[in-house]
């Protein structure tokens, strides 16, 4: 059960990966913009991590909820005693939020580093 746990952990880091690695090739032009107006690098690879932490927040939460769901509708099914704890819903959303902010490192990393004149001319 700890096996499929880390590959799915490990499938979903993934995914927000790509999804930023989209992200920033899409926002390129707007990336250079807000370079060239005078945004840090810093705070271009701030807003690209807020956002694959909120990515990956969304995801453990959506999560917690169809395992709570699901918790919900086997349990007198199955006849089992299941419960859900404070503590480890949090473990779980602190663990989905550390993965997004580590899967977004390298996007917001290319996004930093992107030359502002070059963004400005892709198209």
């Amino acid at each position: 059960l700890a096996g499929l746990a880390a590959i799915s952990l490990v499938v979903g880091g993934i995914g927000v990966m790509n999804i930023m690695l989209v992200s920033v090739s899409e926002r390129v032009r707007e990336i250079g913009l807000r370079k060239a107006l005078g945004a840090t690098p810093a705070l271009i690879r701030r807003q690209f991590l807020v956002e694959a932490g909120i990515l990956g927040l969304l995801g453990g939460a959506l999560g917690v909820a169809l395992g709570v769901a699901g918790a919900a509708i086997l349990t007198p099914l199955l006849d089992l005693q299941v419960t859900v704890s404070l503590p480890a819903t949090l473990l779980a959303l602190a663990v989905s939020l550390g993965i997004g902010l580590i899967a977004g490192t390298y996007p917001a990393a290319r996004a930093a580093n992107l030359p502002p004149i070059d963004a400005l001319r892709s198209e």
